[in-house]
Formats: structure tokens, sequence, C-alpha cells
């Protein structure tokens, strides 16, 4: 297709009709039919469309997980409140032939882990996975296909309740796909965390990263120390913005009670999402000191701390009542989450109450703890504390995972490590051997700001991470061998809350930059094209509305500039925002390239 047919020059064109004027004029099917986020490894267009109605029948294999009909049942019900429509749903024994009409889900072991298979005729939809979560995320994809309707209340007479006809066939390239949401510093109660349960599974997001301890708050019912939530959980002032010495009179505070924190895990799985506890130790404990001065260094007194940053009040490891205190504290954790892994943090760790601290110095002595030229002896203290803990969780089946601090001294035999100081942690980890989750802070921490005018944007804690900048990361480091990238485990986003006190601002910080988010997690690198996903992330913010999540609208600010290239029969398109420096693309009739 000639481009310059049909398309001169157009400059300032709102981004939703310009993109989608992209795809129809590369001859895709109209209205953004498959647009859907993370972009999956295989999907052919079909002509034609399947289309719901009373007769709708959905066969579901026996041989399934039995919590996989549940969340089949839940797509019916959902279908039935948005369509009007009553349809059913039947059991169909293992050892009998799918039928070949309706929808059908089954079980196909060759396919990988978390993977899915879906066809779509204009007679019957199947869909196959080898395990439960691989049916959630087709769902997840099937309802990307679907009218936004679906995330309706109620019935929606004029919607056309069609799936386009297609062959997908995904898998993520990654199996840990994380997030982290900091509740210590600013509070999300049980609701809210249950709508970020539900904005992860629409992304495919498989983990959940609970900052739940900090020196702003503790925020974890611990039955055997209740001085943690009663005394530790609230905090007497919290400074203004940035502003070091002024505070607000405001007592602030709030914490999980088990029973909630269980009610969350289990909804979390429901939706295929493990919720990893981050419990940080040994540094950032001013809230547990607060509650329990005997476990730090002086004595105290201590205040649950009012200020952002890194206290130099930290746990004594010299006293071993410490130690009977974070086992005790790890046991109600392990009681409450599944995970097989445990946070355990290792960051930011002052070490100057220990250089003073005669238990400490004692301790140091009994083990022959040595300095050497890159760090003290009170380093490899650290590195003694991680260690003894990680023992603790190997000897109950669980594994540590830790940020890139715990690197420092002497890394512990079996932890994993969280490379958040850019990648250098990361690829020191996987040539030791050791599984790494990347989560640079210059990619991935999305509490920087979005835009550069600052004066307009909700509080941030400063930086600057545009969507551009989060979809453009590769977490696979080239200088690493195969054999050393095999180690790069996942990848995983954070978002710490300092400066974000609500629950709206949360989501404006962390949507739509989840969704480039995902595709880096989940799709091949090889797919992955920005202006590509740009032109398909219209639908999801019709979802995002539907749902009424708050977000921020940067990438709307897109101004197109068309180059018609006659001789070549291709268009070059530059895209660009205020913020970012302008993308190249070259566009032939198929798909967009970027050409510089």
């Amino acid at each position: 297709m000639n481009l310059s047919k049909h398309y001169g020059k157009l400059l300032a064109a709102p981004l939703s009709l310009l993109l989608f004027g992209l795809i129809a004029c590369q001859g895709k099917v109209s209205e953004n039919q498959y647009s859907v986020i993370p972009q999956p490894n295989e999907l052919h267009p079909v002509s034609g469309n399947f289309r719901f109605d009373n007769s709708t029948v959905f066969h579901v294999s026996s041989a399934l997980d039995k919590t996989c009909s549940s969340m089949i049942d839940s797509l019916i019900r959902q279908i039935e409140i948005t369509s009007g429509y009553r349809m059913k749903a039947e059991i169909v024994e293992d050892n009998e032939a799918m039928p070949q009409n309706g929808i059908t889900f089954s079980l196909n072991k060759n396919i990988a882990p978390e993977g899915y298979e879906l066809t779509i005729d204009p007679n019957d939809v199947s869909v196959q996975a080898s395990d439960r979560s691989g049916i959630f995320y087709a769902i997840q994809t099937l309802k990307q296909l679907m009218p936004t309707a679906i995330y309706g209340k109620q019935a929606v007479a004029d919607a056309q309740w069609t799936l386009p006809c297609v062959e997908i066939k995904d898998a993520p390239r990654f199996g840990y796909r994380g997030v982290m949401i900091d509740v210590a510093r600013h509070f999300f109660p049980k609701e809210e965390m249950k709508r970020v349960i539900d904005l992860m599974a629409l992304h495919k997001l498989n983990n959940l990263h609970w900052h739940l301890s900090d020196d702003q708050g503790w925020r974890i019912e611990i039955k055997k120390y209740p001085k943690l939530t009663e005394i530790g959980s609230i905090r007497n002032k919290t400074m203004i913005r940035k502003e070091w010495d002024n505070y607000d009179t405001t007592p602030y505070g709030g914490f999980f009670t088990q029973e909630e924190i269980k009610e969350i895990v289990k909804y979390a799985d429901e939706r295929c999402i493990n919720v990893i506890p981050e419990i940080d130790l040994p540094g950032h404990m001013m809230a547990a000191l607060a509650a329990y001065p005997n476990l730090g260094c002086t004595g105290g007194p201590y205040e649950v701390s009012g200020q952002w940053g890194v206290r130099d009040d930290v746990l004594c490891p010299g006293k071993e009542e410490t130690f009977t205190f974070i086992e005790g504290v790890l046991t109600e954790v392990m009681e409450l989450f599944p995970s097989k892994l445990i946070h355990i943090g290792g960051d930011e760790c002052p070490k100057v109450r220990w250089e003073k601290c005669p238990h400490c110095q004692a301790r140091i002595k009994k083990e022959g703890l040595k300095a050497n030229q890159k760090h003290s002896a009170e380093f490899f203290l650290q590195s003694y504390v991680t260690a003894r803990v990680e023992k603790f969780l190997n000897d109950h089946g669980r594994q540590i995972i830790g940020w890139d601090e715990i690197l420092e001294g002497e890394l512990a035999p079996n932890a994993t490590v969280m490379s958040w100081r850019g990648m250098d942690g990361g690829i020191e980890a996987a040539r030791l051997h050791h599984p790494v989750i990347m989560t640079p802070n210059t990619y991935l921490y999305f509490d920087y700001y979005q835009a550069k005018d600052v004066d307009n944007e909700p509080f941030g804690i400063g930086g600057y991470l545009p969507l551009e900048r989060v979809y453009s990361y590769e977490p696979m480091p080239a200088s690493l061998t195969p054999e050393e990238q095999k180690y790069i485990k996942g990848v995983q986003a954070n978002l710490w809350t300092e400066y974000i006190a609500t629950f709206p601002h949360a989501q404006y910080m962390v949507l739509p930059r989840w969704a480039a988010l995902c595709e880096i997690q989940w799709s091949s690198p090889e797919k992955k094209n920005y202006a590509d996903f740009l032109s398909r992330l219209p639908q999801l913010i019709k979802w995002y509305d539907a749902e009424g999540y708050n977000y921020a609208k940067h990438a709307f600010g897109v101004q197109a500039e068309f180059e018609p290239n006659p001789a070549e029969g291709t268009m070059d398109v530059t895209l660009s925002t205020i913020d970012n420096a302008p993308v190249h693309y070259t566009l032939d009739g198929t798909e967009p390239t970027t050409a510089s």
C-alpha cells in the first residue's frame, strides 16, 4: 500500500485518532480489534467474528485444575451481566472429545508454563493451556478482544458481543513479572490492595512484592509482638513535602490484621498472583525499635520516623534477642504467606551504631569477621545477619530475596538479588550464579515524574521517567554469557510512597507505565515496537476508563509528522511529545519498524 496516496503531512493530530488511522492504513482489521497488551508472541488475524448469544456454551475439560472453573464462571457471569445473554457451562470428562462448537477450555501439557493457545473462528473458540495460569491469561486476552462494555456493571444494549477471529500462541518471556507496592510510608487498606491486584491481573503480572515495614510504619499484625502495631504502626508527625524540618501535627497510621492479609493473599492467588512479603532488616527498623527499644544498640528512646530517608538506628545484631525477634516475626509471616520467596530488604543499613556498640563488636570478634580492602568488618556483620536469617528461612522451606546491598560483604549462599541501583548488582549476582530480578531505578521506579513540567504533575520524589523510556528498557544484559543470562529470572517496577498519599495518586503514577512494563516482562524483545505499542494503548485506556482508574495522559500529547516516500512506497513517521526526543518510524503497509 502506498501510504503517500492517503496522507500528506499531519501535525499535532490527537493520538487516539492518529494511531487508529495508522492501523487502518496498514490494512489491519478496523477498530483495533487485536489491541492486546502485552503483545502476544504469535498473533495471526483471521477474517470473520465469533458471536455470543443465548445459545453459547462453555465446555470445560475435567482435566483442568478445579480453580479454572471459578475463573471461567467469573468470565461467564461478567459477559451475562453486560450482554444480557444467559449462557451455560458444562464439564467435559477427560476421556471424551471436546465439542467443536461454543467455547472450549482444555489441557495441553505441550504448552509452556503460563502460556496458552487461543483459536477463534466463526463457529467456536478454543483455549488450551498447560496450567491454570495459562487459562487465566487466555481469559485476560479474551476480555481485551471483547467490547470494552465487558468491564461495566449492567447490560449494554448496543454493544456488539463478538470476538474477532484470530490464532494466538503466547507465553511469557520471564517467569517473574512483578511490582512492588510500599504501604509503610503511606497505607493503602484492604479494598485498595484488591484494586492493585485487579490491575496486576489486567497486565498479566504475577508477583506482588509487598513492602510492609519501614522506619515510618509497621503494617503487619504480629501476635507475638503486639506493640509492633500498637506503637510501630503510628507516626505522630509527617514531614511536609520536601521540607525536612517542617512537619504536620497529624498522627498517621494503619495496619493489616492477619485475617485481612489472608484474604488479600487468597484474592491474589485466585488471579494467579504470588504475594511476596518484605520485612526490611536490619536497617529501616525505626518503627520496630520504637515498639521494642531493647532491640537497638543504644536502647533508645526511639520514635516512628516522621521523616523520609535513612536513619542511623538499626537492629543490633550483637544481641541474641534480636534474632529471637526476627525469627518470631518471620515465623508468623511464613504462616500468612505461602510464597517460596521472603523479602528481607537488606538495603540502606548504616553501620555507625555497630561501630561503637560493644555487643556488635563482641559479635564481630566471636565470629572472626575481618575487614578487607573493600569493606569494613561491620559490612560482614550484616552478611552474618543475612546468612543467619537465610538459614532460618531455608530450614522452613523458604528462600530469601533482598536488595542488591546484600552483595556487599559476602552474599548468602541461596539468595535471590533484586538489582535496584542500576543493573550492575544483577550482573554481579548472575555471574555468581544467583537468581536475579532486574528493577533498576533509572527505568522502573514509578515514583519518578512522568513529565519535565513537574509544577503541573502530582508530587513525586524526583527524577524523570516517561513512558517511552520505560518501554525502551532491555533487562537482559548483553555482557553476560548465555549461561549467566539464565539467572535473570524477571523484571519488577517499584512504587515507593513517601510522596504518594492517596490511592488515586498511586494509580496515576503506575498507569499507563504498567502497560509498558508488562510488555518488557512478557513479550519477546524482537516483538517490541514503541509505535505499535502506542497504537494499541488507546484500547487499554478505554479499559482504564471503564474501571474508573486514574491514569497519566502524557502519551496523548503526541505530535506526528508524516513524510511520504513515493519512490519506496513507504511513509516516514516522527512521533514526539513535549518532553520526549522524537522517535522515527518507517511504515511500508505492513508493520511499523524503528528507523532510527
